[in-house]
């Protein structure tokens, strides 16, 4: 398997986990604290199987660049979480330099 797509397995387990940590509330709710640590040992699981192909660096800010967005987005559709335009603007900056790498880094694993 292409080592992007486990990368948004490892991006899309690792959004999970975050947004879940939220509804935790002290460990009292079983099903958001199986989320986070299923979602966390996913993520970090399919990491190690990335990073064998595209090197850690070149993933890492693929992986934590990308989760910053959709955990952000994932907040404001499920806990109403409005970001102001400062935040927005450094977000799209994170995403340009993820399409920075991708489109002109040699390192990054195509």
């Amino acid at each position: 398997m292409n080592a992007y797509y486990y990368l948004a397995i490892a991006i899309g387990a690792e959004v999970i986990a975050t947004v879940s940590m939220k509804a935790i509330k002290g460990f009292s709710t079983p099903l958001p604290l199986i989320l986070v640590i299923a979602g966390y040992a996913t993520a970090f699981w399919m990491l190690t199987l990335v990073v064998r192909t595209i090197p850690v660096g070149v993933a890492y800010a693929v992986w934590a660049g990308l989760g910053i967005v959709l955990v952000s987005i994932a907040a404001l559709f499920i806990y109403g979480q409005k970001l102001d335009v400062p935040a927005m603007l450094g977000m799209g900056l994170i995403v340009l330099g993820v399409v920075v790498i991708q489109l002109f880094s040699k390192t990054a694993g195509h």
